[in-house]
C-alpha cells in the first residue's frame, strides 16, 4: 500500500477560510437520526457557491482535505459521541492516492475519537470524472477502511445505471428533482420505484434528499424509501446540529445495511 504521494505533500494555504453547516439524514424506520450531511459554508453563513467558485485548480487538492478534516473534528465535538453517521462530500479528481489521501482524515477521527464505521463519503454525478477507474479504486479502498460511500445526485448527472453497477456504492442519494412533486407525476413514481428495485437488489440504501411536504413523502415512504433529508425535516445548522421534525410513530421498513 502506497503511503505518501505527491499531492498529500502539499501545504498551499487556502485564501479564504470556511464554516460548516450539517443537515439531518431522517430515519423514518426507526424514527431516529440516523446522521449528518456537512455541508461547506462561509465564515457568515455564506451560500456554499461563495467558497466553491473561489476552489480554482491549483488548490482543489488542499481544500478538500481541508474540509474533510475540518468536518470531522466540528462534527466531533458535536456529535458528543453518538452513534450518528457524518457524511462529508468530495471531489474524486482531487484524490490523488486514495490510502495515502485519506491519512489526514484518519487523523482528525482520531483525534476525536470519531468512529471510522460512521464516515461516510459522497461523491456527485454532477462532477464529471476524469477516469471513474479511479473513482472506482477510491470506493473499493475506502470500504477497506470501513468507511461507507454514497452517489449523490443520482438520476441527474453524467452517469446513471452503469456508475452504479461499476461502482456499487453502499448508499444513493436521489436527486431532489426527480423527487420534487412526485405526488403529481405517474412517470417520477415509475422512476423512484425502479430505482428503489435495483438498489434493493444490490443491497444498496436509498436516500430521498430534498424532501419538501408531506405529500412527496408518503409517495417516497410508499415506495420502500426509509432515509430522508431536507427542508420538511430541518434546514442546515450553522456550526450547529439542528432541531428535527420527526413525524409519527417508528415505520416498520427495514433498513438493508
Amino acid at each position: 500500500m502506497n503511503s505518501v504521494c505527491t499531492g498529500c505533500r502539499e501545504e498551499v494555504e487556502l485564501p479564504f477560510a470556511f464554516r460548516m453547516a450539517f443537515q439531518p439524514i431522517v430515519d423514518l424506520a426507526n424514527h431516529r437520526v440516523w446522521g449528518y450531511e456537512a455541508l461547506v459554508r462561509g465564515v457568515n453563513g455564506e451560500a456554499a457557491f461563495s467558497i466553491l467558485s473561489q476552489v480554482s485548480e491549483d488548490i482543489r487538492y488542499r481544500f478538500d482535505q481541508a474540509s474533510r478534516v475540518f468536518a470531522i473534528e466540528t462534527a466531533g465535538a458535536l456529535f458528543q459521541g453518538r452513534d450518528l453517521r457524518l457524511s462529508i462530500n468530495f471531489m474524486p479528481n482531487a484524490v490523488y492516492e486514495p490510502s495515502a489521501c485519506i491519512q489526514k482524515s484518519l487523523a482528525a477521527a482520531r483525534r476525536t475519537n470519531f468512529p471510522h464505521k460512521n464516515l461516510m463519503f459522497e461523491f456527485t454525478e454532477n462532477e464529471k470524472m476524469a477516469d471513474p477507474a479511479h473513482v472506482q479504486r477510491i470506493v473499493e479502498s475506502y470500504r477497506k477502511f470501513g468507511f461507507l460511500t454514497a452517489l449523490d445526485d443520482f438520476g441527474a448527472g453524467y452517469a446513471g445505471l452503469g456508475l452504479l453497477a461499476r461502482l456499487q456504492p453502499d448508499l444513493v442519494k436521489i436527486d431532489m428533482e426527480l423527487l420534487r412533486d412526485i405526488h403529481l407525476s405517474r412517470a417520477k413514481q415509475a422512476i423512484i420505484a425502479g430505482i428503489v428495485g435495483i438498489a434493493h437488489a444490490l443491497d444498496i440504501l436509498v436516500l430521498a434528499e430534498g424532501v419538501e411536504s408531506e405529500a412527496e413523502l408518503i409517495v417516497l415512504r410508499a415506495a420502500g424509501i426509509s432515509l430522508f433529508q431536507g427542508y420538511y425535516f430541518a434546514r442546515p445548522g450553522f456550526m450547529a446540529l439542528p432541531e428535527v421534525a420527526m413525524l409519527g410513530p417508528a415505520m416498520p421498513i427495514a433498513l438493508r445495511r
